[in-house]
């Protein structure tokens, strides 16, 4: 069985190419990366080394070949004759591969070849709905008809912590990734085309939007409000910053808040949800992965988005009927993070103006007013501690309303 990788970084080595491997697939990496794709196409292997606090544990993936993403036709070959692909390339990077699939998927049609799962393996909603938009743009109308047909494109929640890889963490071997030990891939269930493969530690799942939320609004929130929190009170790592006692007390209650509303809109056990969370803070505090507060926060524009990790997690909670006064204080300390960087004042106004252009949270909109409280202490220079206290009585003013 072949199996082609669209990106062969952090994320298509470190995790999905390595259980594909592992799984008996022949995996094929897809990448631009000259001196990556040589050494992979030259020694056909790499090592993966599994590290904890306590630890690491090295893994070899062996059978591994690489094509270079700048050969489009070699890389449309390998589309139309693989038997599974995935892509983790990075939601700015699917517009330029988007042709190259769609010229394998061409290909594919022509030769009558059986139908193609691609898992998208990318921090996108509906990430399925866009790639395959892309895609289609370089179809002709009967080629879409087919593509509907005999193409699943499967969206999948990827759990998997990767950090930036260090010359330290390599150790000697460029092809070296370091990764946390946590591993399972829950994909969307219903998406498949022709039966659904026996992957290791691949997890169908349907409704998929419920893994989709859980994985954004929980495990993406929780992860950037203790990277705003803790760059805000001056931790580099965010290992650091979940081992401070306030930041990892409103970012537990961040994710809870979270919990809470999947629970509500999903039907599902809450408590399954909250054991999610106790591993996450685990799995947040492995100093060795070696985390930054400044690469988990990076593009708070985005992170701010209207259904991105902060705000759209905000309001998915007040759909619920819940008060989102811990994420609050992430999306706050988001803000302050987003003027500094921009240069502009932090007051304020500009706050406001900010929530408005890229939350599209305007005068009125009662998460704007709850993050603008909030934001407040961050201007008055407040500690982890001033921000528990704001989000703490934000939640007890709200629960004194409904009362």
């Amino acid at each position: 069985m072949k199996m082609a990788m669209y990106g062969c970084g952090n994320i298509g080595r470190g995790f999905i190419g390595a259980l594909f491997a592992l799984s008996g697939y022949e995996v094929t990496f897809i990448d631009i990366a000259d001196a990556l794709v040589d050494r992979l196409r030259r020694e056909r292997r790499y090592p993966l080394r599994i590290v904890s606090t306590g630890g690491f544990e090295d893994i070899e993936i062996n059978g591994v070949d690489a094509v270079n993403g700048k050969d489009a036709e070699r890389a449309a070959d390998l589309i139309a004759e693989t038997d599974i692909m995935a892509t983790a390339v990075g939601v700015k990077v699917l517009k330029f591969i988007a042709p190259v699939i769609a010229a394998g998927i061409k290909k594919r049609l022509a030769s009558g070849g059986k139908p193609l799962n691609i898992i998208i393996c990318e921090n996108l909603m509906d990430a399925n709905i866009i790639l395959g938009g892309m895609i289609k743009e370089n179809l002709s109308d009967e080629e879409c008809e087919r593509f509907d047909r005999s193409v699943g494109l499967v969206e999948a929640s990827i759990g998997r912590m990767v950090p930036v890889q260090t010359p330290e963490m390599q150790a000697g071997d460029p092809l070296r990734v370091c990764t946390e030990r946590y591993g399972f891939l829950p994909v969307d269930r219903d998406a498949f085309r022709g039966g659904i493969p026996e992957i290791k530690n691949m997890v169908p799942f349907s409704p998929f939007g419920f893994y989709l939320k859980r994985k954004l609004y929980v495990h993406n929130m929780g992860h950037a409000v203790c990277a705003y929190l803790g760059g805000f009170a001056g931790f580099e790592y965010i290992w650091a910053a979940a081992g401070n006692p306030d930041i990892r007390l409103v970012a537990q209650n961040a994710m809870l808040e979270s919990a809470q509303a999947l629970g509500a809109r999903y039907q599902v056990p809450v408590k399954g949800i909250i054991d999610h969370i106790d591993d996450l803070l685990l799995r947040f505090s492995n100093a060795a992965l070696g985390d930054t507060c400044k690469r988990v926060g990076a593009d708070p524009v985005r992170k701010l988005s209207p259904s991105d990790r902060l705000v759209g997690a905000a309001s998915f909670c007040l759909e619920q009927g819940i008060c989102p006064a811990y994420i609050a204080a992430g999306a706050a300390g988001a803000v302050y993070q987003q003027l500094r960087e921009s240069g502009k004042e932090q007051g304020a106004g500009n706050a406001a103006a900010a929530l408005e252009s890229v939350s599209a949270l305007r005068p009125g909109d009662r998460l704007r007013e709850i993050i603008l409280k909030i934001y407040e202490v961050f201007l008055k220079g407040g500690s982890p501690a001033d921000i528990r206290r704001a989000a703490e009585l934000l939640r007890a003013e709200e629960n004194r309303d409904i009362v």
